[in-house]
């Protein structure tokens, strides 16, 4: 084992006194090392609890014969860093994550790791860090906050839009601060950070109830003692990650992410994630997906329902139970168990999963919210390598939608006409140069389309950009534009007043300008300059891929 290398033999006398000044003893160094890999911080609330979860852990490692070793990485809260200079970082902040980890483990020479993240990029940058390092590994989340009365944190950014509209005093978004986020946990809907780490399940790395069980639960906390004590038998099978993130795991994630309605984002972070296990996944193969996989919830924002509702009708695994029968799911995957997905969803099934069942949350096949799933890939000449949208969470009048450009070259000048309500119905709102490389960092546009749909807007008012979503938006917003505007995509050449074509059932997207006409402005109109950067986001730029490719750094 890889520990062997700083434990034994004569030679590692020095590094033993080493970690016996950390406080091991002998035996501690006898047995195999288990760094878990904890991002534990004061400031997001989504981590605020990791400590428990942590100790739990350790108390699993320690009661299965290993010997735990805790290190932090970073976590940035998407919500806080919204719409500042903040929102540059957070998707570079996945690449760090992933570095972080790689040079500890590996540094440290530990035998496996249990990973503890919760949001939004901390999830898969800890998956893509454990493709990486490749150790015997298993997942535990933080898990999500509980929704009172239906509220979340979707609901203080369209407040915004709503004070701005004239239709919510300042009082009245007082007191739904004070409750929209009531406890610790990621935030409550079907957004970045719960997709992923439901996501996680359906590709084997996490034990069942890893997404859905609530932070506040007691039951969390003995997942966690289980996920300490189960990765000493994925270390004793020599069970490793590339072993389970195969590419039918992929697809079976691609499947489950549609089946539940995930965030946009999972589309970028399942392209870096099978990156790292050497496999290729395309936009196209997830419109295939889409198109024979059915959307079984509407969890907010596409619909009502929040996580701990999906947690009481059954969890991620009577949904892939269904995908199962239905054909969708390859239940022959392996899971962190050491069974297969089928095997676990089946004892799920027989077990906790199927007294709860509520079919308002978790539809049968056979009567699906809708026969495709929850996202799609909508290509045309505005993005000719490829755009996301959340096609469950828009109306079914914007399904189909020609409107007027208005066009921006930053999301601040976006959000202020909108709040201003120079907005109307009948626009497309273009935001440009927000792109992995010319944002930079991609960065989430959830003020924008929040307070279009705070003013009222969402049915009559679409948005496109080659920056990317909140897992909180809805209502027809377009991202991940590719080529971006900063790499000369067409979308840097829109004029204030073209008529923009969206067909979601179609896969389209298309500038309604002849080519003789775009052909003339790409030789007339000049790019935008680059900003000016210093630091990490002058490296993240200079060497950030598109967004179709999962805006990876390699």
């Amino acid at each position: 084992m890889p520990s062997e290398n700083i434990t034994q033999g004569y030679q590692n006398a020095p590094k033993r006194a080493l970690l016996k000044a950390a406080g091991l003893d002998d035996g501690a160094m006898k047995r195999p090392l288990i760094g878990i890999v904890n991002s534990y911080t004061e400031v997001v609330p989504g981590h605020t609890h990791l400590q428990q979860v942590a100790r739990a852990v350790h108390d699993g490692v320690l009661a299965a014969g290993g010997t735990p070793l805790e290190f932090n990485t970073i976590a940035i809260c998407d919500g806080i860093a919204m719409g500042h200079v903040g929102m540059h970082y957070s998707l570079p902040s996945r690449e760090l994550i992933a570095d972080t980890v790689e040079s500890m483990a590996l540094a440290h020479q530990f035998d496996a790791l249990v990973f503890i993240p919760n949001c939004d990029k901390i999830v898969p940058g800890m998956l893509m860090a454990a493709a990486r390092v490749n150790l015997p590994a298993i997942f535990v989340s933080g898990g999500p906050m509980l929704s009172l009365h239906g509220l979340d944190l979707n609901t203080t950014f369209e407040a915004v839009g709503a004070i701005a509209a004239g239709t919510m005093t300042a009082e009245q978004c007082a007191a739904l601060e004070d409750c929209a986020c009531p406890t610790c946990g990621s935030c409550s809907g079907m957004f970045t950070a719960n997709s992923m780490n439901c996501l996680t399940e359906a590709l084997g790395m996490g034990l069942p109830g890893n997404g859905t069980i609530p932070a506040v639960y007691a039951e969390r906390l003995r997942l966690a003692r289980r996920a300490g004590e189960q990765v000493m038998d994925v270390l004793a099978a020599d069970l490793r990650p590339r072993d389970i993130m195969t590419e039918v795991a992929f697809h079976n994630g691609l499947a489950v992410d549609m089946g539940l309605g995930c965030s946009t984002n999972s589309v970028l972070h399942l392209l870096a994630i099978a990156h790292e296990c050497g496999i290729t996944l395309t936009l196209e193969l997830i419109n295939e997906v889409s198109m024979r996989t059915p959307n079984l919830c509407h969890l907010a924002p596409a619909g009502p329902h929040h996580m701990q509702d999906l947690d009481e009708a059954g969890g991620v695994y009577a949904v892939i139970a269904e995908l199962i029968d239905a054909g969708c799911v390859d239940g022959s995957a392996k899971t962190v168990l050491g069974t297969t997905l089928a095997e676990v969803a089946a004892e799920r099934r027989a077990g906790r999963g199927s007294a709860q069942r509520d079919e308002a949350v978790i539809r049968p096949v056979s009567d699906p919210y809708s026969p495709y799933g929850g996202l799609a890939i909508l290509f045309g000449n505005l993005a000719p390598n490829g755009s996301v949208v959340k096609q469950s969470a828009v109306r079914p009048e914007m399904l189909c939608f020609t409107g007027r450009a208005r066009v921006f070259d930053s999301e601040e000048d976006a959000n202020q006409a909108i709040l201003a309500g120079r907005i109307e119905p009948g626009d497309v709102v273009v935001i440009r140069y927000e792109g992995p490389a010319g944002g930079p960092g991609m960065r989430e546009m959830l003020n924008p389309t929040s307070a279009i749909a705070g003013r009222g807007l969402d049915a009559d008012v679409a948005l496109i950009t080659d920056g990317r979503f909140s897992g909180a938006t809805r209502g027809a917003a377009i991202g991940h534009i590719s080529p971006e505007a900063a790499a000369g995509g067409l979308i840097a050449y829109v004029c204030e007043g073209d008529q923009i074509a969206i067909d979601i059932p179609n896969h389209k997207l298309e500038l309604k300008v002849d080519d003789a006409e775009i052909a003339r402005r790409k030789a007339e109109m000049t790019l935008k300059e680059p900003k000016e950067l210093s630091g990490y986001l002058k490296r993240y730029a200079a060497v950030v891929s598109s967004a179709d490719t999962g805006a990876v750094v390699s």
